[in-house]
């Protein structure tokens, strides 16, 4: 039995626990408990459309993990800047890059209270490391990193993580708008950082009734791209093999459960040179 999370008495005026929320939706695709009714409602409905949604949550999260072991270990990056980083739950990625290196700095950026107040309650860093949570919104760019520099250094390399983010942006006129949000980012980081990301395609038919659907229930839309539009979100990089790829086809840890499901995400990581 699911049982609605506690909202602080300073929080309740601005959470609107009668509108589903996408973070809370996939908080309950994953698992979690920090969920209301309307959002399992919501994340029902979709799943009735495309079962698979479960498996696509899940798989994401593992493509997580695999990129900030990667980016902490083999690529040497101590600092994190995770935007939209969505309710805690297992393997977030302080915990994966403090796992690797405990030095590790990380901060978190949503624009939504909830998600933060369960932030500063439940993400403890390791004590060798930092991690920081901030509120600001994907559509200000310049508002993350002037809040981010009070934690990370921007004279050395950053890892900047969207996960599942970008969804929330139209892609109409060219995805200027999602590649103008990642290009002033990327802007204030130093040469040697990183961008890792994936976003659902829009190849699943299932997936794409779904989401359309959604889009009529009241949350905030999500909106799902080509696999040309992903890769070309990071231009001017350099791409780390084997590049921008369905997401359980990078670089995939051993399976004992057999192949897994293809789910239509996809994603990747690069590097500014």
């Amino acid at each position: 039995m699911s049982v609605d999370p506690e909202i602080p008495e300073y929080l309740k005026p601005s959470i609107d626990t009668t509108v589903p929320h996408s973070a809370r939706i996939w908080n309950y695709w994953l698992g979690g408990k920090d969920h209301y009714p309307v959002d399992r409602e919501a994340g029902d409905q979709f799943a009735a459309v495309y079962p698979g949604i479960f498996d696509l949550a899940r798989l994401s999260r593992y493509f997580l993990g695999r990129v900030i072991r990667h980016l902490a270990g083999e690529a040497g990056i101590s600092q994190f800047l995770d935007v939209g980083t969505g309710l805690p739950t297992a393997d977030n990625t302080h915990e994966v890059a403090q796992r690797v290196n405990p030095a590790s700095r990380v901060v978190y950026v949503d624009n939504d209270p909830l998600i933060l107040a369960h932030a500063n309650a439940l993400l403890v860093s390791d004590p060798q490391g930092t991690t920081a949570y901030i509120q600001a919104d994907l559509h200000d760019p310049e508002a993350i990193i002037d809040e981010a520099a009070k934690t990370l250094d921007f004279d050395q390399p950053v890892a900047l993580i969207l996960m599942q983010v970008l969804g929330h942006v139209p892609n109409d006129n060219d995805d200027e708008q999602a590649r103008s949000i990642i290009r002033r980012l990327m802007q204030a980081l130093p040469s040697g950082s990183y961008l890792a990301l994936n976003e659902s395609v829009n190849t699943n038919e299932l997936n794409a009734k779904a989401t359309g659907l959604y889009n009529e229930s009241g949350a905030v839309k999500y909106y799902l791209r080509d696999s040309e539009q992903i890769v070309r979100l990071f231009e001017g990089l350099e791409l780390v093999e084997p590049g921008v790829v369905p997401i359980q086809d990078w670089r995939p840890d051993p399976n004992p459960f057999g192949d897994s499901p293809e789910v239509g995400v996809w994603g990747g990581i690069a590097r500014k040179r």
